[in-house]
């Protein structure tokens, strides 16, 4: 399980940098502030599933679903990047990773 945790963790951290870096490119921009707080999230989820602390799988699971959702329904089709799906694509490799983390908790 330890790859699993690593890979969703290494993918967190990563994800939280490429939310970070608008608000330093384009901070006049209205979404610069809403994308520099979910950086934060997913970069402390990330922090959390390396040091294994209690519920890191299920936030794992919980702030990419949130992501994803507001990233549907505020960007839309319309506003379609490549690095728009490289996110989704990123947020749902995460969900597998830490449902696969806390379905294997369970049994134990």
């Amino acid at each position: 399980m330890k790859p699993i945790r690593y890979l969703a963790a290494g993918l967190l951290l990563l994800t939280g940098i490429l939310h970070i870096i608008p608000m330093f490119k384009t901070p006049s921009d209205p979404n610069s502030l809403p994308m520099l707080i979910f950086g934060i999230a997913y970069f402390a989820v990330g922090v959390l599933l390396i040091a294994k602390i209690r519920f890191d799988s299920l936030l794992g699971i919980i702030i990419p679903i949130i992501g994803l959702g507001i990233g549907f329904l505020k960007i839309g089709i319309k506003n379609w990047t490549s690095m728009l799906t490289f996110l989704f694509a990123i947020d749902a490799v995460v969900i597998i990773c830490c449902l696969i983390l806390l379905l294997n908790k369970k049994k134990s």
